[in-house]
């Protein structure tokens, strides 16, 4: 009888190990997915571009606080 009930113990807790396993994957993924999207946000700032300086009437967009 011993037997069965140790085969059900180890059983649940090899699931118990892959439940933890496939969270931790998951977190650590997440955590690596946002460190490359800061990574690459600081890594892409471009030099000064065109744009409008001065507002006017025509619906432009410009900067809010120019680089250049």
């Amino acid at each position: 009888m011993t037997n069965g009930t140790d085969s059900a113990q180890r059983r649940s807790l090899n699931w118990k190990l892959v439940a933890l396993l496939i969270a931790g994957a998951g977190i650590a993924l997440i955590i690596v997915a946002n460190a490359h999207l800061v990574y690459v946000a600081l890594d892409s700032q471009p030099e000064c571009v065109p744009h409008a300086k001065q507002m006017d009437g025509a619906g432009t967009y410009r900067a809010a606080r120019s680089a250049c």
